[in-house]
């Protein structure tokens, strides 16, 4: 087997290194930002990873039940977080060295395409994670048919003849020649397919194909559900389902109304920041807690709330719904 840099697959891999190590970079700097730089993957310092994969919770395609095991589950959250992240270091590293670089795009592919079904709506000023995500999966694709060229770990040991490059099985999960001959169909339906889920997850996620445009990073959006009063208290289930992943929603009142939208009872927000922790019940990692100034409603938190009528108990029969107020003015109205 010859192996000089004139062979089509030396041209081709040499063409797409700015890919190789771009790509390569993006995934290995994940592990790099959360344990070199910083320490992301404790569960009990800010920052930690685990929230931000509860903020692609309300939002995600085809794999909520995966998601909303793993935030409802902290141990086995921390061994997923952990167990991505050493992934995505061996599979970034990998490539950027040119090392069983057909293999590693396997991995490009895969993780981009997590990215795209979980976090795909993500973006406040521009589809960031769409982006990522679609690129990602093409980018990958692409170093699969190409492998690695002259600038790789790949062709050194083709170079030097190394024992396994010559099995079959190194063109596959390596570099060199692409190991069926006749690849057009195999490039044609998968491009297609790449471009048909980059169009419709582009529609579902932003309407980006046709209708109305829509961002769901732009404003928070929160769900009041399961409103029911006790003897004393009234409680209800809150859920943070729209918005900017990186700037919770501050709640700064809560109203209890009357049929004529009379205020029974009003928490403000030196209240609101004061909330005990027993009347908060959070469901998952991200937690709604209190804040200096307000509540604070993370990305994808969902707590069910119990607020006092104590003082109100002889206007129980009026009351008829209740809204929450956010520090932006946007507010949230649930009947009984």
């Amino acid at each position: 087997m010859k192996n000089n840099t004139n062979q089509p697959a030396d041209i081709a891999g040499l063409y797409t290194l700015s890919i190789r190590m771009v790509i390569g970079w993006t995934y290995f700097s994940a592990f790099w930002r959360r344990l070199i730089l910083e320490n992301k993957l404790d569960p009990d310092e800010g920052g930690y990873i685990g929230e931000k994969f509860n903020h692609f919770l309300p939002n995600a395609l085809g794999i909520k039940p995966v998601i909303e095991y793993l935030v409802t589950h902290p141990n086995a959250l921390h061994t997923s977080m952990v167990t991505f992240t050493i992934l995505e270091a061996i599979v970034g590293l990998f490539i950027i060295l040119g090392l069983f670089t057909r293999l590693m795009s396997i991995g490009i592919f895969g993780l981009a395409f997590g990215i795209l079904l979980g976090s795909g709506w993500l973006g406040t000023t521009c589809l960031d994670e769409w982006q990522i995500g679609v690129l990602g999966i093409a980018g990958g694709f692409t170093l699969f048919l190409t492998g690695s060229g002259l600038y790789s770990l790949d062709h050194y040991f083709l170079k030097n003849k190394v024992g396994f490059t010559n099995k079959k099985w190194f063109r596959w999960i390596g570099s060199g020649n692409f190991p069926i001959k006749n690849p057009k169909i195999l490039v044609l339906v998968t491009s297609l397919f790449i471009f048909g889920m980059t169009l419709y997850t582009n529609q579902y996620f932003h309407g980006g194909v046709w209708g109305t445009l829509h961002n769901k990073s732009v404003k928070p959006e929160i769900e009041i559900s399961n409103l029911n009063l006790t003897h004393s208290d009234i409680n209800f289930e809150i859920y943070r389902t729209e918005g900017a992943d990186v700037y919770g929603s501050f709640l700064i009142g809560i109203h209890i109304m009357d049929k004529n939208g009379t205020v029974l009872k009003a928490l403000d927000h030196h209240e609101l920041s004061k909330l005990k922790s027993e009347n908060i019940k959070n469901h998952y990692v991200a937690k709604v807690k209190p804040g200096k100034h307000s509540l604070i409603i993370p990305l994808g938190a969902k707590a069910d709330l119990r607020v006092s009528i104590e003082d109100i108990l002889h206007q129980k029969d009026n009351i008829y719904s209740i809204k929450l107020i956010d520090i932006s003015g946007i507010e949230w109205v649930s009947k009984l």
